[in-house]
């Protein structure tokens, strides 16, 4: 019996040292956020942090992947509460680079730019990163209802992405709200248009015939019989 609450505080532990090393990252950067500082703004010992996290790299690894699917997950609760109709690609599209100037992703930055010139940590961080932007790339296509079995909506989402990284990126000097709150207007409008157009071209359903396009010939239906062209005669039977 006793047991039970021993593990739920342990769990409590390892969170929290994960929320406070996203923070440190975020805040600090790399070179300041070490697992003492992360242990003492969690109100642990620094032996209590090394007993879940060995290394200071598991620490970080760990407290990215916990945080971010924490993140992905509310984002897929939160899909309740966007809009229907025109205005939800311009909320779908906010909502995701969001996520790119929000904590998580300053604190992200932070282990990527260290992994660049770190080859073990590049090792670790370099299948993490193709699993965030798997599910990222997955989370917005069922948000905006795409077919990402289309090549051009598959590449407009992926350019989706990349925008929103960027935005992020000009987001960790300076605000750049105003300016993000615009592009991301535009772009979705883009969106829109973009997908409209594909849209307009789908091949015809099943049991759909498609119309002719300039220049074909309609073929005789049959039983009917064709008319002659310029310059033929018909022969016609005889009758009895």
């Amino acid at each position: 019996m006793t047991s039970e609450p021993k593990q739920d505080r342990s769990r409590v532990t390892r969170r929290h040292l994960l929320e406070e090393t996203i923070d440190c990252l975020a805040e600090l950067g790399w070179g300041a956020t070490t697992v003492s500082l992360v242990a003492q703004r969690a109100g642990v010992s620094r032996g209590a942090a090394q007993h879940h996290f060995p290394t200071r790299e598991d620490l970080f690894t760990a407290a990215l992947e916990v945080m971010f699917e924490a993140r992905m997950e509310q984002a897929r609760r939160e899909a309740t509460d966007l809009p229907t109709g025109p205005g939800r690609t311009e909320a779908v599209v906010s909502r995701l680079v969001d996520y790119y100037t929000g904590t998580l992703f300053k604190a992200a930055l932070q282990v990527w730019t260290a992994a660049a010139a770190d080859p073990e940590l590049r090792a670790r961080i370099v299948p993490l990163e193709e699993r965030f932007g798997r599910i990222a790339h997955r989370t917005a296509v069922e948000h905006l209802g795409f077919d990402d079995s289309d090549p051009v909506a598959h590449r407009l989402m992926q350019a989706t992405l990349d925008l929103a990284r960027g935005l992020g990126l000009a987001d960790v000097l300076t605000d750049d709200s105003k300016r993000r709150a615009e592009v991301v207007r535009n772009w979705s409008a883009q969106l829109d248009a973009a997908l409209a157009h594909r849209g307009d071209e789908a091949p015809p359903r099943c049991g759909e015939s498609a119309p002719p396009r300039c220049g074909d010939e309609a073929e005789p239906r049959g039983g009917d019989e064709a008319e002659p062209r310029s310059g033929e005669s018909v022969e016609r039977p005889d009758h009895a």
